[in-house]
């Protein structure tokens, strides 16, 4: 009879081992001084600095980077991805006002390859590099027959802190306030269902293909990783009043702004005000797909919102453009139904 082993049943511990010594030392590069635990624990400890708060929140958020990654497996590049993870967390619990303290992140694919894997890393360490967030643990699952050989699915988790006193939580926002919109990267991590039907399904393309208004190849293009905005909060946060920050991801503006408006305020989006890139008028040209639709599946060009005092604005821009972000005054808050209007 035929000897079976957890290895010719799909799962290689020998290779998980190689994996974890691989991506240690990246690791360890986020540590903050508040990290009590070494990669490779059952649990990661980090003591919160009690001192520095008086009465301190902590904020949480788990997001994923969704079909991109299969992208990422039609490229063989893999080293973005993670960027696109830390990005959608910690975007989400910057929008409270918290500094992100932690993450923890969710490999999970059908055979582990150590040296794939630990590219795949290698963007979760630059994203919490960029966020200031340590990378204090995580969890790989090699699952046969789950998922295909070369596919893999990514999930992260991040912690943050604020004060209770300086939560922004948008019950502050009044008629007249102005909206400050922060450019993104490009799609960012939404939308890919109908990003890959157009151009995989139904345009039949190669991630090598040259479109005309591109300047990289399709697949570059489309994996531009998620920007992370939490240095363009810190620097606004003492120079003017935030009273409502939303990460625009899948829904676009009109499915995420209105989440942190107070109930009879609506928000007046001026269309033309910022620079849209050009993949998306590529996509609704190819595709054929109604401008409702582009603006409720793409963020359009705009990956970050900020609403200010009507006269803290042009300071706003000025403050983001100078730490290196592109901005827009985008529109501004009225009284009515609650939701978005273009104009």
């Amino acid at each position: 009879m035929k000897r079976l082993t957890y290895k010719k049943a799909g799962v290689d511990i020998e290779e998980g081992e190689k994996f974890v010594r691989r991506i240690a030392p990246l690791a360890r590069r986020t540590f903050r001084p508040e990290v009590l635990t070494d990669i490779g624990s059952f649990n990661a400890l980090f003591k919160l600095d009690v001192k520095r708060y008086s009465d301190p929140v902590l904020v949480s958020g788990t997001d994923g980077v969704g079909t991109k990654v299969k992208i990422a497996v039609m490229m063989d590049k893999h080293d973005t991805v993670g960027i696109d993870l830390v990005a959608m967390c910690v975007n989400d619990i910057v929008t409270s006002g918290a500094e992100p303290l932690f993450f923890l992140d969710y490999l999970a694919t059908g055979r582990l390859a150590s040296k794939k894997a630990a590219e795949i890393v290698k963007g979760i360490v630059q994203g919490c590099r960029e966020a200031g967030c340590s990378l204090i643990g995580g969890e790989t699952a090699e699952m046969p027959g789950f998922y295909a050989a070369d596919d893999y699915d990514l999930s992260g988790f991040a912690v943050g802190v604020v004060e209770r006193k300086e939560i922004v939580d948008g019950s502050s926002v009044r008629a007249g306030d102005a909206i400050v919109g922060i450019a993104s990267n490009g799609l960012h991590s939404n939308g890919f269902s109908l990003v890959r039907k157009l151009f995989f399904d139904m345009k039949k393309l190669d991630v090598k293909a040259r479109i005309p208004g591109i300047k990289t190849s399709l697949g570059e293009e489309l994996l531009r990783p998620t920007r992370i905005y939490v240095k363009a909060f810190f620097a606004l946060r003492d120079v003017v009043k935030v009273k409502a920050m939303a990460h625009v991801t899948g829904g676009g503006i009109p499915g995420n702004l209105p989440r942190v408006l107070p109930e009879g305020m609506s928000a007046v989006i001026q269309t033309g005000a910022w620079t849209v890139p050009p993949i998306f008028g590529i996509i609704r040209q190819m595709g054929n797909v109604p401008e409702d639709d582009m603006k409720r599946t793409f963020n359009m060009g705009i990956g970050y919102i900020v609403v200010v005092p009507q006269r803290s604005a042009e300071t706003a821009v000025s403050v983001l453009k100078r730490v290196g972000y592109r901005a827009y005054v985008i529109g501004r808050i009225e009284r009515g139904p609650h939701g978005v209007r273009y104009e």
